[in-house]
């Protein structure tokens, strides 16, 4: 719409400012939400792997990839798909969370197919297999990004 306002952030790139619940949906303004992660953020993998999941464990897969897409944009080449299929498994958790079975379904799919080619030498001690098993059977409780599954 033309002559609306948009938000910016401080380097004048559009990014919406209205509050967020945990699962990422837009509130109205001044309405209470979930703070943000802050985007733009390098970490080491490991480092990435971890707040990613204490994100997923608070039940904020929204959330989780922010983080994980942060990995994506930063990985080195080699890693690049693993990290965009793990934020792409997060979506699909959300899109799950959020009721959204088409959706879910499809991130799900695409992430999958984005590790798999990392399931003979995981990198960073993520637990691939598990995930892409996951990923495949759609549950609700994802299993651990690192080693075991989910605790009940």
């Amino acid at each position: 719409m033309e002559g609306s306002p948009r938000d910016r952030d401080e380097n004048g790139r559009a990014r919406n400012a209205r509050p967020r619940d945990g699962l990422g949906r837009p509130l109205p303004y001044g309405a209470p939400g979930v703070e943000r992660q802050p985007e733009g953020v390098p970490r080491p993998p490991d480092e990435s792997l971890v707040e990613a999941q204490r994100l997923l464990d608070d039940g904020k897969p929204f959330h989780a990839h922010e983080v994980l897409e942060d990995a994506w944009k930063s990985a080195p080449e080699a890693e690049r798909e693993l990290w965009r299929g793990l934020a792409q498994l997060a979506v699909g958790l959300t899109h799950l969370a959020r009721g959204n079975a088409k959706g879910a379904r499809a991130l799900l799919d695409r992430g999958a197919r984005s590790i798999e080619p990392f399931r003979a030498e995981p990198p960073h001690g993520v637990d691939v297999g598990g995930l892409v098993d996951w990923a495949r059977t759609a549950t609700p409780a994802p299993p651990r990004l690192v080693g075991g599954t989910s605790p009940s």
